[in-house]
């Protein structure tokens, strides 16, 4: 017998899992194509959840896989510490560069989100440090934010269950109402702006719920950042790259970051690679003088030349195919597609219509009754052929921006499935 296939017999301990559950219950994905995922024994899957948040340009792309194969045989992989480069880093961060909406921006490459938020934490406070302004070292993040798992990410995240049992956080941290910008001002006062670095937001909430933000929120936090010198860094790892319909999702509320972490889409996950996106005014004191500023940090794999050729190849195909504008296009069709759950006795809301992502609440009272009500809603969703994620108490869906309308409306009928056969909802 395969070893794989014994009950009890895995050795891969997953992330976020009860491993004594998923030890003797793992679903095993054997293949993927487009939209689709199929399992061991070729049963057909809706990805909608484009894996990780990640696969906006759908599965099994032929073209991402000779992109990466024609740059392991030129060049697999080198380091590019010091002064080293490699050509597709070079031509990524200027690609990025010209995306990106502030001027001159210069690149920093990571191997994911969470070194992303690491990078943009540790620069912030560096930052100040150099321009005289040593004390300005705390870090405002916000309730049911996710931002990595990394030591300065799990200490500004939001979500309450992934910030117990570590012992002692990084100091130098606080965590505001995420949709209230009267708590963010008076946090600031009560820091003392001068005290405050930097400001972490999520355009829209995504592990934490799919929360989009309140009218005017983003360009009141930006504009009270700006009137106190706080450095605003916005983390698009999930919003970005199409997922809300622009490259990096804050275009929507025409604001200007001083930084913007990404990772996820900009290679649609088929390789691993994230990084931040800083202004001219940020890099300046590191770019300018011979010998004044080094920062001393940066992964092993930063710009790995085969992780940037795939990621080049990936903006290819989100540009040629016109799929960045999608996730704005396709939002109110995807939302439309999950209304119809509200009226649901086991639903307490359904969330979305800023982006192709979305999530249905469940309602507490179920909750209370069933306490594994998510986990039968996810495995029922599953077992009518549509894969959705866990949230806490929702269920959300981020599909990728390839998806057409009529599949959305496969993840509205087997959610609608799913909570029929809810026990505890009625």
């Amino acid at each position: 017998m395969n070893r794989i296939a014994r009950e009890g017999d895995t050795k891969f301990w997953h992330p976020f899992s009860d491993m004594a559950v998923a030890r003797k219950s793992e679903f095993v994905v054997s293949r993927a194509e487009g939209v689709w995922v199929w399992d061991t024994s070729g049963k057909r899957y809706l990805d909608a959840t484009a894996s990780l948040w990640y696969a906006n340009i759908g599965h099994g792309r032929g073209e991402m896989a000779d992109a990466a194969a024609a740059q392991m045989r030129r060049l697999d992989a080198y380091s590019t510490f010091g002064d080293f480069a490699n050509e597709p880093a070079l031509e990524l961060c200027a690609r990025l560069s010209d995306l990106a909406p502030m001027p001159d921006a210069r690149v920093f490459l990571t191997s994911g989100g969470g070194d992303a938020i690491d990078t943009a934490a540790k620069l912030a406070r560096l930052y100040w440090s150099i321009q005289g302004a040593g004390e300005r070292v705390h870090i405002i993040g916000r309730t049911n934010a996710y931002h990595g798992t990394h030591g300065y990410g799990t200490s500004i995240g939001g979500i309450e269950a992934n910030r117990v049992g570590w012992g002692p956080l990084a100091t130098g941290m606080s965590l505001v109402s995420y949709d209230s910008v009267e708590a963010l001002e008076a946090e600031v006062k009560a820091i003392g702006p001068e005290r405050v670095a930097a400001f972490f937001v999520e355009p829209v909430v995504g592990a934490g719920g799919v929360l989009p933000p309140p009218a005017g929120y983003i360009e009141a936090a930006a504009e009270l950042c700006r009137a106190h010198g706080i450095l605003l860094v916005v983390d698009s790892v999930i919003c970005g790259f199409g997922r809300l319909g622009t490259w990096w999702g804050i275009e929507r509320w025409g604001v200007e970051p001083d930084m913007i972490t990404f990772a996820k889409g900009v290679t649609s996950g088929y390789l691993p690679l994230g990084g931040v996106v800083i202004s001219d005014a940020v890099a300046a004191p590191f770019w300018t003088e011979p010998g004044a500023y080094t920062f001393r940090h940066g992964p092993t794999y930063a710009g790995h030349p085969t992780c940037c050729a795939a990621a080049l190849t990936n903006l290819e195909i989100l540009e040629r195919e016109k799929l960045i504008p999608r996730g704005r296009e396709l939002e109110g069709a995807l939302l439309g597609a999950l209304a119809h759950l509200a009226d649901h006795d086991g639903v307490a809301e359904v969330r979305g219509g800023l982006g192709l992502l979305a999530a249905v609440e469940i309602d507490p009272e179920v909750l209370r009754r069933v306490p594994t009500a998510v986990a039968e809603v996810q495995r029922r969703a599953r077992d009518a052929g549509v894969l959705v994620r866990p949230l806490g108490s929702s269920v959300a869906v981020s599909p990728p921006l390839i998806i057409e309308e009529s599949e959305l409306e496969m993840i509205g009928d087997a959610l609608a499935t799913a909570f029929d056969g809810l026990s505890g909802a009625t």
